[in-house]
C-alpha cells in the first residue's frame, strides 16, 4: 500500500494565533515558525480583537474555547481590514461544532489533539488560494 501524500509545504505564510492554553500556544508557534510561516499570538477574544485589524494576517487559527468569549463569536465581531482564511480548533468535535464554525466563517474546523500534517494541508491550501487571488489582481 502506497504511503499517503502529504500536502506540498506552503509558502511562508502571515499567521495570528488565538490559543489561551499556554502549552499548546508554544509548540503551534514553534512548529509554525519552523516551516517559515511568521506568527503573530493572542490569548483572548479580547487581546485578538484588538491586534487582528492591523496585523496583516493572511491565515487565523483560533482555538473555540477562550477564558472571556468563543472563537466563533471572535471572528464574527472582527473587524479585518480584508478577508482572512481561518481555521477553527477545539476539543469540541460533534457535527454542531463543525456546522458552528463554518456559519461563523471559519474554513475548517481542527479537532484536538490534531496531527501537524492535517493543519498543513490547510495551510497549503490557503497559500494556493492567496496565490491566486494575487494572480487575479494583477
Amino acid at each position: 500500500m502506497p504511503a499517503p501524500r502529504l500536502a506540498e509545504p506552503a509558502q511562508p505564510l502571515q499567521i495570528f494565533v488565538v490559543e489561551n492554553h499556554p502549552d499548546t500556544l508554544k509548540y503551534l508557534r514553534m512548529y509554525l515558525e519552523s516551516m517559515g510561516h511568521s506568527v503573530q499570538v493572542a490569548r483572548t477574544v479580547a487581546e485578538a480583537l484588538k491586534a487582528l485589524p492591523a496585523a496583516d494576517c493572511d491565515v487565523l487559527i483560533s482555538d473555540i474555547g477562550l477564558p472571556d468569549g468563543d472563537g466563533w463569536d471572535l471572528l464574527r465581531r472582527a473587524q479585518l481590514p480584508r478577508p482572512m482564511y481561518a481555521i477553527a480548533m477545539s476539543g469540541f468535535g460533534m457535527n454542531a461544532d463543525h456546522l458552528r464554525s463554518r456559519e461563523a466563517g471559519y474554513r475548517h474546523h481542527l479537532l484536538k489533539p490534531f496531527p501537524p500534517d492535517e493543519l498543513d494541508v490547510m495551510l497549503a491550501e490557503a497559500a494556493r488560494e492567496i496565490q491566486s487571488a494575487a494572480r487575479s489582481t494583477r
